[in-house]
């Protein structure tokens, strides 16, 4: 396909990356000539440097023959214009990143006037993630699919757990839980499992189950899983905004801290209901004097990776909070995965997660369509929401007979509300969503899944 990225921002490059990877021809606009140079030196991608809302620049971007333009500037107005341009221009479709919260509550009148195709938020989303972390904490990641019927989850095996040393094929023998263990990390190797496979404790789990499964699953486990009452949070950004509106119908108690004083009057006329504390939220002092060693939930959400970094890490040695750490930049995954910082909270890869599902929901072609995307870890596994088309090479055959690729493992079968943990006997049938976990990354397709 051939896609237009309008800002080299670090959206805007992440996806140029990302895209450039499934082999798609990419052109990436920018006014800034220096910063695309150094994009277009670094990634095999087309750069055309002016204004991506003007007719002309987009028109030498091949605007006529683009199937997609995705607008990623920090203006929410030029990303609406850019859209609005294209769709006239070149027909195709349009994707725009639009932060504002006043947008916000506007946004499906916006997509339907401006006939944008998706209308992206990365704070939102990220928002979002962070909210089903604080109501679910032994979880490192929750990614709902099947519209919220079952989750994807991912959690750290503790030193004693009864998982230690257990066989994957004895989890629901011996627990009698019905989840369905889908991926393991063990150091920097990513496996898709087999009954035989070991579990250890220091392996990260991602799981499948109903949500009512999936506590009863962590308490069997020995792993606590209290509700948080208690949250505090540094920096008072979007993401912060979002999150405490989120969090608004929920019994947590919520401290913000922020620096800026003119933001702080902000805050405290929007969301009422939280506590907003004007300082630096990087003063040890006042962390002890607002209840750091108390709190039950620790949000590190400045716009500084490093400050946020120190920051979990400093919750850490005084609390057993559950923590969240924002980070923009991606460089340094294998440090920061290292590290003590509880679920690490990525808004490129958010937003990245969510426009990839769009483009290979573009692609189908074989009678199945992409409705969810998950990265496991980025580049080495995914999970993939399909739902299934009459003419789909896999419908109506037993999975025992379907001749499936290595390290690919057809997880869940949503039929009409009815969730299905798959056995060899069952079938894949038309209007099914089917959830597929895989290593091979760049899935478009359920037929894909086939020899």
């Amino acid at each position: 396909m051939k896609i237009i990225i309008v800002g080299c921002g670090k959206i805007g490059v992440t996806l140029a990356e990302q895209l450039n990877s499934e082999h798609h021809d990419i052109t990436l606009i920018d006014s800034d000539g220096a910063a695309l140079q150094a994009v277009t030196d670094r990634i095999d991608v087309m750069g055309v440097t002016g204004n991506g809302a003007v007719y002309q620049v987009q028109m030498e971007a091949g605007i006529k023959e683009a199937d997609l333009l995705i607008a990623t500037t920090n203006s929410d107005e030029l990303n609406m214009l850019c859209c609005l341009i294209a769709k006239k221009a070149g027909n195709c479709h349009t994707i725009a990143r639009i932060r504002n919260p006043e947008y916000s509550a506007e946004i499906n009148y916006i997509r339907e006037e401006l006939n944008l195709s998706l209308a992206i938020n990365p704070e939102l989303a990220a928002a979002r993630e962070i909210a089903r972390l604080l109501r679910f904490p032994s979880a490192i990641k929750i990614e709902p699919f099947a519209k919220g019927r079952i989750e994807l989850l991912k959690f750290l095996i503790p030193e004693k757990s009864v998982l230690n040393n257990m066989k994957i094929m004895d989890v629901v023998s011996r627990m009698h839980s019905n989840v369905l263990i889908c991926a393991v990390e063990r150091g920097s190797d990513v496996m898709i499992p087999d009954g035989n496979f070991e579990m250890r404790s220091g392996d990260k789990i991602s799981f499948l189950a109903p949500h009512a499964e999936s506590a009863d699953f962590f308490c069997k486990a020995g792993i606590v899983n209290n509700t948080v009452k208690t949250a505090m949070f540094v920096g008072g950004g979007k993401i912060t905004y979002y999150l405490s509106k989120a969090l608004a119908d929920t019994k947590i108690k919520i401290r913000i801290i922020e620096q800026n004083e003119e933001r702080c009057r902000e805050l405290s006329e929007l969301l009422p209901g939280a506590m907003i504390i004007h300082g630096d939220g990087s003063d040890q002092k006042l962390l002890l004097e607002e209840g750091i060693r108390q709190t039950e939930a620790f949000a590190s959400l400045t716009g500084f990776d490093e400050e946020n970094i120190m920051l979990s890490l400093y919750a850490a040695s005084q609390s057993r909070a559950k923590l969240i750490t924002k980070v923009n930049k991606i460089a340094f995954e294998n440090v920061i995965n290292s590290l003590n910082l509880g679920s690490v909270i990525y808004p490129k890869l958010v937003t990245a997660d969510i426009i990839l599902q769009y483009v290979r929901g573009m692609q189908n072609s074989m009678g199945s369509n992409v409705e969810t995307l998950y990265k496991i870890v980025a580049d080495q596994a995914e999970a993939l929401e399909f739902r299934v088309m009459e003419d789909s090479p896999v419908v109506g055959v037993p999975l025992e007979k379907l001749p499936l690729i290595d390290h690919l493992l057809v997880a869940c079968i949503n039929r009409k509300g009815r969730i299905i943990m798959p056995r060899g006997k069952d079938t894949i049938e038309p209007g099914d969503t089917v959830i597929i976990v895989t290593t091979h990354t760049g899935l478009n397709d359920l037929g894909d899944i086939i020899k």
